[in-house]
């Protein structure tokens, strides 16, 4: 974690941060500044070391101006666990709405997966080598005493009297014979029986999608060691190619220490969590003692000791919030952070706010990030052989009508452009695998050509636009 966040310095993660989001430079800042000092608290003595807890950052801008996508790009950046959530959707307790404890559940499985993945390449190799002596020994089964069985054919594959699976091909070589065609592909679409570990009791997997947080991990800690509904194996016969990915995974989990890879799941969730909790306006208001807002103020006193810092159960191992970043967002163009209760206001002790995006902007937008939106469109008639191009008055022209459509309708930001580009091109994009012509250039006039009609109509514009 640490030679991750040593490798970038503040105006570093901003640069990096500019390749994706355009604009926003003090929340650029500010994420920068806290990203660099979880490093810095990382140098320091263990004793003060726990004292310094994360600045955690409000975000205050309407929608559409990159506010998610600067904390889930900081979270990438960092190759740290990243969740986001909308405090819509949680209630008070006692009321019907998810519980605020799954946020750091959802936290401490994003850390799994991460370090899971982490390691699962470290021994991929070893893996690789594994899987292979399987489908050799598969391949060339030989009875105890040194006989090779007489097979019996049956459509593309063979089984021995022994019910082991022989392909005609090597049923007659030794092991160093088999591994050189396994290594050649020359048996690639020979069918094998294996047997490997199933990914998911399917009882449980019903049984713990009702939408209960904490369901499943219940269910799987109550009936798992019951016989049929723990983690069992499975057989099935699927082509060589298949059965080497199969048991290249099977093989790779054997070499998982997976007490180890919890216990790096529960610190990397603790030390470098990013919490992106989006909607928080909607949890504020005038506080009153009746209405909805009881409930209101009740997700914010349930939200408060998850990010003052507190200890939650998981299915990996109890997990600390203290040093989890959480960073909230909110449009706040009814209620006002002071809304919020003081407790939770004193949490978030940073505040930016983003600007509106204009014309400029959206022209920025189309153009300079290396995931650009005429990039991406141009990268998907290319997949069907069409070489699409966009003029530059074409970009000013999509800029321009995307900033009368955000000023006519609700102000959506940056979103409203990929509204415009799929209006634009939709014709393109029904027709282009059956298109003679392999070259399209849109330019201003044909942007206008397109657009104008569906702005022109107000009814219209405000429900395709």
């Amino acid at each position: 974690m640490s030679g991750a966040l040593a490798s970038f310095t503040p105006r570093e993660i901003v640069g990096e941060l500019d390749r994706y989001i355009v604009g926003q430079a003090k929340a650029k800042r500010a994420v920068a500044i806290a990203l660099r000092n979880r490093w810095r608290r990382l140098q320091i003595a263990a004793e003060l070391r726990e004292e310094i807890v994360p600045k955690n950052i409000i975000m205050i801008g309407p929608t559409g101006v990159g506010k998610t996508e600067i904390a889930r790009r900081l979270a990438k950046l960092a190759q740290a666990p990243f969740v986001k959530v909308e405090a819509s959707k949680f209630t008070e307790v006692g009321y019907v709405g998810r519980d605020v404890d799954s946020i750091v559940r959802d936290l401490a499985e994003a850390a799994m997966q991460m370090v899971r993945t982490e390691q699962l390449v470290l021994v991929r190799a070893r893996a690789a080598e594994q899987a292979e002596d399987r489908l050799v020994e598969l391949l060339s089964v030989t009875t105890p005493g040194g006989a090779r069985p007489q097979p019996v054919p049956i459509g593309p594959f063979l089984v021995s009297s022994g019910g082991a699976v022989t392909p005609p091909k090597v049923q007659a070589r030794d092991a160093k014979d088999v591994r050189a065609q396994l290594r050649a592909g020359e048996l690639d679409e020979l069918t094998v029986e294996i047997e490997a570990q199933e990914a998911q009791n399917p009882l449980i997997s019903v049984l713990g999608a009702q939408g209960l947080d904490g369901m499943e991990d219940k269910l799987k800690e109550m009936f798992g060691n019951l016989p049929g509904l723990g983690a069992r194996r499975e057989r099935r016969r699927v082509k060589v190619s298949e059965a080497r990915r199969v048991l290249q995974d099977d093989e790779a989990l054997k070499l998982l220490d997976m007490e180890q890879v919890k216990r790096d799941a529960v610190r990397r969730a603790e030390e470098a969590g990013i919490v992106f909790i989006d909607e928080i306006d909607k949890v504020a208001g005038q506080r009153s003692h009746s209405g909805p807002d009881v409930s209101r103020e009740g997700v914010q006193r349930d939200l408060l000791p998850i990010v003052e810092g507190s200890t939650v159960s998981t299915k990996y191992g109890p997990v600390r919030t203290d040093h989890v970043l959480f960073i909230a967002a909110g449009a706040f163009h009814v209620s006002k952070v002071s809304d919020l209760i003081p407790e939770l206001q004193g949490r978030f002790p940073i505040r930016v706010e983003l600007h509106a995006l204009g014309r400029a902007d959206f022209v920025r937008i189309l153009t300079e990030p290396q995931n650009a939106l005429t990039r991406q469109y141009t990268a998907l008639m290319g997949a069907e052989g069409v070489d699409l191009q966009f003029t530059t008055d074409a970009v000013l022209a999509i800029a321009e009508y995307a900033e009368e459509a955000n000023r006519r309708a609700e102000n959506i930001g940056a979103r409203r452009l990929h509204t415009i580009m799929e209006a634009l091109l939709e014709d393109l994009s029904f027709t282009a695998p059956e298109r003679v012509e392999r070259q399209v250039t849109v330019d201003g006039p044909d942007v206008r050509k397109v657009l104008a009609p569906l702005l022109a109509d107000q009814d219209l514009s405000r429900f395709i636009l």
